[in-house]
């Protein structure tokens, strides 16, 4: 092009200034639902003006199963394996959740030593579920080496799990009126060499990561969110307690007997990224505490209670006693039928409060059941917390409140 038809040169008034030549045109992308850093099958839609993100609104749904309506065409004991698989990283606290609902709904108290198995199993889901959220965290920042500490770890408890229930992941572990089982021949031992090394394995992360000038940097100040505005928007868990809130079920509304143990309630300040994931940290030192407290007062005796309509009887007494069979039978085909009324009963999941409402109408199965899931709800923070930051910040927001998909969609 000859000099001759070059555009003029722009005049002065024209030439973009201040904010306004910060800005380009705006884009629409999608971010899942196959994303390695959205932990799970969800979509976000996000409104992007080059690495800013301008908006950015949640999509569900990917995984929906309907459990709650499945739960209405099934006994109370029959909807125990679909708790399994809401939040399937702590399969063992979910089993206790539903379990408890159930019995708030009958009456039932469980023997001193189910009460205390129970608060074991409960700790050890909490701490599998928090190092696979700081080990799958921590690499999607960047810092791959605590993959391998963390998933360490979990490795010896699932087999701890494994030796208790006979499976790794999909539990099924609680009953109600007490446990599919007592405790096998030296467990307690084995939860006792956890319980002794896990402070140094501990020790070994808080090493690595708290202060590590780029942890620091891709955590401080990201994802910042105020009490009210947690409060406000429903979170519970370490979401909520990162912003200084010290609410946790099992010291505001106790269960099987969380009363009378020790522990502490870790919280944070400043409400971001990095206040998450200390008081996470915080967290699993405390249930290891839990967990140390609960071995030293495990009682002897039984882990039912003695009730034949609720609880199955022994399998070799059913293969050789007819009342043993027929009581097994009349169990599994047609369950148990709980009074006519509703409860609503909760505890602290390791994502927050994971409640269960039920309903019955005096039948078989649950006239409504409705799941209060932390995940789902820590999903309203997102735009709260991502909007006016980069891309690369929602990674760590995400990250930072830990959602689960199968607990989302139910």
């Amino acid at each position: 092009m000859d000099s001759a038809s070059a555009p003029p040169p722009p005049m002065p008034s024209e030439v973009p200034r201040g904010e306004d030549a910060l800005h380009g045109e705006r884009m629409v992308i999608n971010m899942g639902p196959s994303h390695p850093s959205t932990h799970g099958v969800l979509r976000l839609v996000l409104t992007l003006d080059g690495e800013v993100v301008k908006a950015v609104q949640p999509h569900v749904g990917y995984l929906h199963r309907g459990m709650e309506k499945i739960a209405e065409n099934m006994t109370y004991h029959q909807f125990i394996p679909y708790t399994d698989r809401l939040d399937y990283l702590a399969p063992l606290s979910n089993n206790v959740a539903y379990v408890l609902a159930v019995e708030k709904l009958m009456g039932i108290t469980v023997p001193p030593r189910a009460q205390v198995i129970r608060v074991i199993c409960c700790e050890i889901a909490r701490i599998s579920a928090h190092l696979l959220w700081l080990g799958t965290g921590a690499l999607d920042l960047g810092a791959a080496t605590v993959f391998f500490h963390t998933f360490r770890e979990r490795e010896t408890l699932y087999n701890i799990i494994e030796s208790l229930t006979g499976t790794r992941l999909t539990t099924t572990y609680t009953r109600v009126g007490g446990l599919m089982n007592d405790l096998p021949a030296g467990w307690t031992g084995q939860v006792r060499s956890f319980v002794e090394a896990f402070p140094k394995a501990l020790d070994e992360l808080d090493a690595l990561l708290t202060g590590n000038r780029i942890w620091m940097k891709r955590t401080q100040g990201i994802g910042r969110i105020g009490a009210a505005q947690a409060i406000g928007l429903g979170l519970t868990g370490p979401n909520l307690r990162g912003c200084g809130v010290a609410y946790d079920v099992r010291k505001t509304e106790p269960y099987s007997g969380y009363e009378a143990y020790e522990f502490e309630v870790p919280i944070g300040s400043e409400g971001d990224a990095y206040d998450r994931y200390l008081v996470r940290l915080a967290e699993m030192r405390q249930s290891s505490r839990i967990l140390d407290q609960a071995l030293r007062m495990l009682p002897e005796g039984p882990i039912n209670i003695d009730d034949p309509k609720v609880i199955l009887p022994k399998k070799d007494r059913v293969l050789t006693k007819m009342e043993e069979l027929i009581e097994q039978f009349m169990i599994v085909t047609e369950g148990f039928k709980p009074p006519a009324g509703e409860i609503y009963h909760a505890i602290e999941a390791p994502k927050g409060e994971l409640g269960f409402y039920l309903r019955s109408e005096g039948g078989k199965s649950p006239y409504r059941l409705k799941i209060r899931s932390p995940s789902f709800i820590s999903l309203q923070a997102i735009e709260t917390m991502a909007v006016g930051g980069l891309l690369s910040d929602l990674i760590a927001v995400v990250a930072s409140l830990d959602p689960v998909m199968g607990e989302v969609d139910r």
